[in-house]
């Protein structure tokens, strides 16, 4: 707090008789100055280490994203060498928006709408992949649309439309302070953090996710087909899961 003190600067005429009490102020200010120039070169110090160590964990997570990758394409490789069939990881993270507005809509959805934070057209959240979470989009699928969001995606939405919680009050996430702040007790510092605890379904993945304001997307580029039929129907529609399919609807949203 030291290095945002306001000092004024009074100055003294050389030779001019000086009260005491003027004395003092100017002792006074001059030790305040002091503590100020004290504060701002720890608070510059810390800051630069911060951002250090944030560049330095990102290069991580950048290898680790990569190795990842490399390693899956190696299988797919070996299995297709064997004559096997590879079977894909399950997703551990998916995407969830609202597709429909508020007009006819029954009293359980509608409550589990508003757990999910899901409560306007067109929002959309990061979840978890368990039952719990499985067994409430059940009820809410014709309202929904999911899928399993990529790296990119994740990235894209985090950087345009990323908007923090601080004191109940939507703050966009325009620097890196302002995570430091909330999230700084579970060791994340940074946007890089942030992604990193979302894609990866880290430990700290509750506290990021609600710390993360619902993300508030445009109306699709092109339309939707059909609201009023699932995306997994002949005929083609919107709700339901769309699988690795949800990545094209947000960047004609984001």
């Amino acid at each position: 707090m030291a290095e945002r003190y306001a000092i004024s600067k009074d100055i003294v005429a050389e030779g001019a008789a000086v009260p005491e009490l003027v004395k003092l102020k100017l002792e006074r200010n001059a030790a305040l100055a002091e503590e100020k120039q004290k504060a701002s070169a720890t608070k510059k110090k810390d800051r630069a280490d911060q951002r250090h160590s944030l560049k330095m964990r990102t290069l991580k997570y950048e290898k680790e994203y990569a190795s990842h990758q490399r390693k899956l394409v190696t299988l797919r490789r070996q299995a297709k060498i064997d004559g096997n069939f590879f079977v894909e990881p399950e997703a551990k993270l998916i995407f969830v928006m609202r597709i429909v507005g508020i007009i006819k809509l029954s009293p359980k959805p509608r409550k589990v709408l508003q757990l999910l934070r899901l409560k306007q057209l067109h929002n959309g959240v990061f979840l978890k992949v368990n039952k719990p979470i499985m067994n409430m989009l059940k009820l809410i699928q014709p309202y929904v649309t999911y899928g399993y969001p990529t790296l990119k995606t994740v990235r894209e939405l985090v950087y345009k439309r990323g908007f923090g919680k601080v004191n109940k009050q939507r703050i966009p996430l325009s620097a890196n302070e302002i995570i430091s702040e909330t999230l700084g007790e579970h060791g994340l510092h940074g946007v890089e953090d942030i992604i990193h605890e979302i894609f990866t379904v880290g430990p700290k993945f509750k506290q990021v996710a609600n710390f993360l304001w619902p993300f508030k997307l445009s109306a699709p580029k092109g339309g939707f087909i059909c609201k009023r039929h699932g995306f997994c129907e002949q005929r083609g529609g919107d709700w339901g899961n769309r699988e690795e399919l949800i990545n094209d609807l947000i960047s004609r949203m984001n």
